[in-house]
């Protein structure tokens, strides 16, 4: 038996019989997945027809966090197998949470050993080793601030697959407070190092401000105090500003701005450490960039019509792009237990237009299921183009329709069901899924 699905069948395993013993833990939580999905590409140009099909199971485990001196744990691991006609692809078995932790000195100090995400630190969170937290107690002014401090470090984990990454150690440092309402400021320090060279030094920040009860800012942002690999370009490499402010009961305003760049740091690093010249590719970093706002107005009970202008641009090369969208989304119309919601982009490039449809039907059934039908047309895919980066394709000629279903069979396990099928000038795509959820 190959060592990924080997361990594929252990999650599968640790998932079924979990819900057993986690029940015999106060205080936390734990949800275990099965997926399934099989699909089949028939190409126009007379290539022959390709399938796949994967198997997907999750678990997750997770203690309260206790205010007080008290033990936590999390545990947040999945497996993945493939059969596929005509590509070989490497199963896959990935840990994102495997700590063990203890809060001390009245819940003043906490300590967590083993591979963690620190969601303070967005996607820079990831680390194999220990953390250190100091909570300070909540304040009694505006918001009832409470402070927290953090150093950790240890070794940088594999994206995609169990281990470390060999030679490369991570560390830093991060401030919070947090507030009623969702109110939270984090500013933070990482700092990345691959046999004695700088990968990267990234202050990162993230912040959540409720302005009143109408009005509230998400702000998030990376800035790269060193060149990236020795031989990027310092400075800001990502942004993210979503503002929503509810001018009444029935008008909400929505502006957004998003903008970003990926160096491969690792491949750079690791060029120099092995002696091999950096291919010039990767200092131009994949960039992104997105700002436009939208209008949302409750027009009648359960009727929302909505319109709102952006610019986007989604490749190094290519220039902006303009985009309107529009469209509204009406639930349980004449009381029929039918929603239905309908949206149009308009994308205007220099020389060409084109419009991407989407449309959605749906009903419950009872308060156990719930099925949609869905529509879309002029899809965009990620195409990933090796040491050149990232591209996003978009694909004006295509069309794709697919029947959703939800089944809740009990108060925490839930069935979903999709069909779909694309066609385009790609050729046709069919594909089927299957999930089961069980949480406790």
């Amino acid at each position: 038996m190959k060592r990924g699905t080997l361990r594929f069948a252990l999650v599968a395993f640790a998932a079924l019989a979990a819900p057993a013993n986690a029940r015999a833990q106060s205080g936390g939580w734990g949800r275990v997945s099965l997926f399934l999905q099989g699909s089949q590409s028939r190409p126009d140009d007379g290539s022959p027809t390709f399938t796949s099909n994967e198997a997907v199971a999750s678990l997750t485990l997770r203690s309260a966090e206790p205010e007080a001196n008290g033990f936590e744990y999390s545990l947040d691991a999945r497996g993945s197998t493939y059969g596929t006609g005509g590509e070989d692809r490497t199963s896959r078995f990935t840990i994102w949470d495997a700590w063990v932790g203890a809060r001390l000195a009245k819940g003043a100090v906490g300590v967590r050993v083993g591979q963690q995400w620190i969601t303070d630190l967005g996607g820079l969170g990831s680390v194999g080793g220990a953390l250190v937290e100091w909570r300070g107690r909540k304040g009694k002014g505006k918001g009832k601030l409470r402070p927290r401090f953090g150093l950790f470090g240890g070794f940088e984990p594999k994206g995609w697959e169990s281990g470390w990454v060999s030679g490369v150690k991570k560390g830093g440092a991060y401030a919070a407070l947090d507030g009623d309402g969702g109110r939270r400021h984090v500013l933070g320090f990482v700092t990345i190092r691959n046999s004695g060279l700088t990968e990267r030094s990234v202050l990162t920040t993230t912040n959540f401000l409720p302005v009143g009860k109408k009005l509230f800012f998400y702000v998030a942002g990376e800035y790269d105090v060193a060149k990236p690999g020795g031989q990027g370009d310092a400075g800001l490499s990502y942004a993210f500003v979503n503002a929503r402010w509810s001018i009444s009961s029935t008008v909400e305003l929505q502006g957004l701005y998003h903008r970003g760049r990926s160096y491969d740091a690792r491949t750079i690093t690791q060029d120099q450490v092995d002696g091999r010249p950096v291919d010039p590719r990767l200092l131009n970093a994949f960039l992104y960039e997105s700002g436009g706002g939208r209008l949302t107005v409750e027009v009648a009970r359960g009727v929302r019509v909505f319109a709102g202008y952006a610019q986007d641009r989604g490749n190094r090369d290519d220039g902006a792009t303009g985009r309107i969208t529009a469209g509204f989304h009406a639930s349980n119309v004449f009381r029929s237990g039918i929603d239905v919601t309908v949206s149009d982009s308009r994308i205007d490039r220099t020389g060409s237009s084109y419009d991407s449809w989407y449309g959605s039907i749906g009903r419950s059934f009872g308060s156990r299921v719930y099925v949609s039908l869905d529509y879309a047309t002029a899809l965009s895919v990620l195409r990933f183009t090796g040491s050149n980066g990232i591209v996003v394709e978009t694909r004006p000629q295509t069309r794709r329709f697919s029947l959703n279903g939800s089944i809740n069979l009990g108060r925490s396990l839930s069935l979903l069901l999709m069909a779909e099928r694309g066609t385009g000038d790609f050729g046709t795509e069919t594909r089927g899924s299957a999930g089961l959820s069980l949480r406790f």
